[in-house]
C-alpha cells in the first residue's frame, strides 16, 4: 500500500470511529462529520472541486444507513426511541429524500458546500442559545403538517449528506420532546433518508467525470467500507454517554459540531477556487 492511501486509510478509520461516536450522542448519523472531512480529504488527494462535495454527500448517505441502524438499536435498549413517531414520519422523509437526491445533482459543487455550512449555522444557534422548554407546540405535528415538514427533513437532509437529525432533532424538542427522546428518535431518522437517498447519489453520478476509482456514482465504495466499518462499532459507545450526560451539556456539544462544521465549510465554499 503506497503512503498516500495508507493516509487516506488512516484518516477515514478517524473520522469513521469519530463519526459514530456522534452518531451515538446526538442521532446525527455522523454526516455532519463525515461529509467535511471525506470533502477535505478529496481535495487533499488532487479531485476537483465539481464532483467532490457530492461524492462526499452520496458516500456519506451510504454509511449513515450502517450507523443510524446501530445508533437506533442502542438507543432503543435504553427504550428512548418513541417508535410511533418513526413509523409515521418515515414515508415522508422517504419521499424528500429521494427528491433531495436528484436536486443535489443540478447544483454546483461549491454550492453544495455553502448551503452546508449555512444551515449547520443557523441550527446551530437553536441549540446554543435555545432554552429547554421553549415549545412551539405540545405534540408532534400531523396530517398536512407532517407530510410537508417530513418531506422537508427528507429532501434537505439527504442534499445535505447528513442523517436527519440535526432537523428532527430540533423539531421534536420543539414539540414538547425530551432531548434524550429527539436524539434517540432521530436517529432511526437515518435509515429512512439514507437508502433512498444512497440510491439517488448512486443513479445522478453514474456517468460522471473526475470521480474516485472505486466509485459507484456519487457514492465511493473504499470510503464507505472504511467509514461505516469504523463508525458501526462505536456508535452504541456515543449513545451510552449520551444517557450518561446532562441535557444542557449535550445540546452545547451538538451545537458546537455544527458551528465547526459550518465555519469551515463556509469558508472553503466563499475563499477558494
Amino acid at each position: 500500500m503506497s503512503a498516500e492511501l495508507l493516509g487516506l486509510a488512516v484518516a477515514l478509520i478517524a473520522t469513521g470511529l469519530f463519526a459514530g461516536l456522534i452518531a451515538g450522542m446526538f442521532g446525527i448519523g455522523g454526516g455532519v462529520v463525515m461529509v467535511p472531512a471525506f470533502y477535505f480529504v478529496l481535495g487533499a488527494l488532487g479531485y476537483d472541486d465539481g464532483p467532490r462535495m457530492h461524492m462526499a454527500v452520496g458516500t456519506s448517505l451510504a454509511v449513515i444507513v450502517a450507523t443510524s441502524l446501530r445508533s437506533v438499536t442502542a438507543h432503543a435498549k435504553h427504550g428512548a426511541v418513541d417508535f410511533t413517531v418513526l413509523k409515521s414520519w418515515t414515508p415522508w422523509i422517504v419521499v424528500g429524500a429521494l427528491i433531495g437526491g436528484f436536486v443535489a445533482d443540478a447544483i454546483p459543487g461549491r454550492g453544495l458546500t455553502g448551503l452546508f455550512g449555512v444551515v449547520a449555522l443557523l441550527l446551530s444557534a437553536q441549540f446554543f442559545f435555545g432554552r429547554p422548554d421553549w415549545r412551539l407546540a405540545e405534540e408532534m405535528p400531523r396530517g398536512i403538517s407532517r407530510a410537508g415538514l417530513g418531506a422537508f427533513i427528507g429532501g434537505l437532509s439527504s442534499l445535505l449528506g447528513i442523517g436527519g437529525g440535526v432537523f428532527g432533532v430540533t423539531l421534536m424538542t420543539l414539540c414538547g420532546k425530551s432531548i434524550r427522546q429527539a436524539v434517540a428518535t432521530a436517529a432511526g431518522f437515518g435509515v429512512a433518508i439514507g437508502v433512498p437517498g444512497a440510491l439517488g447519489f448512486i443513479i445522478w453520478g453514474w456517468n460522471e467525470p473526475g470521480r474516485t476509482p472505486t466509485a459507484l456514482g456519487y457514492v465511493d465504495g473504499l470510503g464507505f467500507l472504511i467509514l461505516a466499518a469504523s463508525a458501526f462499532f462505536v456508535a452504541p459507545i456515543g449513545a451510552k454517554l449520551a444517557h450518561s450526560m446532562p441535557e444542557k451539556l449535550l445540546r452545547r456539544l451538538f451545537a458546537f459540531g455544527l458551528i465547526a462544521t459550518a465555519v469551515s465549510l463556509l469558508r472553503e465554499a466563499l475563499f477558494t477556487g
